[in-house]
């Protein structure tokens, strides 16, 4: 059996029971190590999630020699910074999306990566879910005829007065970086790279995006749009639009209860199977597989970029007011 993959997480954030439940069921990877700025707080938490190592500072993690792979689960604007520095320890890295609004800055990343001989991938975990691999089957399937729309939401209500990174323009905060990422992500699987985007969005917070509004164009006419939101009721789904059916996905993003439905004139909706998957398990089975293989995961630098550069081009449409090429 092969050897599974050695992960320290960086800080005691709430979205490690994610990733911690993700190991929990993955066959290729566990959780070794966590590291808190204060030891006292990393020596509590990892009694309590039955981690066996604790760190009283994030270089020390860096410098545990048990560990493999660092899981960067901090506020957006220290995503790149702390991924280089694991990357230059000697780590494979495992960052939480969004990695960056800026394409320049997840390129420098990756040549980092590269020069040290590690893999950087962006945690874009609804990728590994059985109703993601199940929607995108069925459109290159032809399920729905030829693409014609994506439409892609995720949003939620966030205390406008709580004390939360979201709301922080020096943290990176915002709807798009939070949630609408995945939108984003979603529009860029099924159609691949926009050529040009438009953007609206309302202020909140300290001058963050609190919702946001996207249109892409694709190549061959295809159109995608998207909103994003911390001032909704709890909302997300994709809708994929063909030239003989519809295809509605519900829950895409956390798969807790994933819908998968096919939508057709004059026939009633068609029910598609979605097995139950963790996919954080996903994510972390396939890096152990790049690792112990020596191969790509499904998110490398091209998917990233990708994602950095029309998240960037969407920020410049909003702020500037036109549509902006990508």
């Amino acid at each position: 059996m092969t050897e599974r993959l050695r992960v320290g997480i960086l800080s005691t954030a709430k979205i490690n029971n994610a990733i911690l439940t993700g190991a929990r069921a993955s066959a290729g990877a566990e959780v070794v190590a966590v590291a808190s700025r204060d030891r006292g707080r990393a020596e509590a938490y990892a009694a309590e999630k039955g981690i066996p190592r604790a760190h009283g500072s994030y270089e020390a993690l860096l410098a545990d020699e048990a560990v493999e792979v660092v899981y960067v689960p901090l506020p957006n604007s220290m995503h790149l910074p702390w991924s280089v520095k694991a990357l230059e320890a000697g780590k494979h890295v495992l960052c939480e999306k969004p990695l960056s609004p800026r394409a320049a800055d997840v390129e420098a990343a990756f040549d980092a990566a590269e020069r040290a001989g590690r893999i950087l991938m962006e945690g874009f975990m609804w990728r590994y879910h059985p109703a993601t691999e199940k929607v995108v089957s069925l459109v290159r399937g032809g399920a729905i005829g030829n693409l014609r729309v994506v439409r892609s939401a995720f949003g939620f209500a966030l205390d406008p007065a709580a004390d939360n990174v979201r709301w922080s323009s020096e943290l990176e905060g915002g709807a798009m970086m939070d949630v609408g990422c995945y939108c984003v992500s979603a529009l860029r699987l099924l159609a691949g790279e926009p050529e040009r985007v438009s953007a609206e969005l309302v202020a909140g917070g300290d001058g963050v995006d609190a919702r946001l509004a996207g249109v892409l164009r694709f190549g061959g006419d295809v159109l995608g749009t998207f909103d994003c939101a911390f001032d909704v009721p709890y909302r997300a789904g994709i809708e994929v639009v063909g030239s003989t059916g519809t295809i509605v996905s519900l829950d895409p993003w956390h798969g807790q209860s994933p819908v998968v439905r096919i939508l057709r004139p004059e026939t009633d909706p068609e029910e598609v199977a979605v097995e139950a998957a963790n996919p954080y398990a996903g994510e972390l089975d396939d890096l152990a597989r790049a690792v112990r293989e020596g191969s790509s995961p499904r998110l490398g630098r091209a998917d990233a970029v990708g994602q950095a550069r029309t998240i960037e081009a969407l920020y410049r449409a909003a702020r500037d007011g036109g549509p902006i090429a990508v």
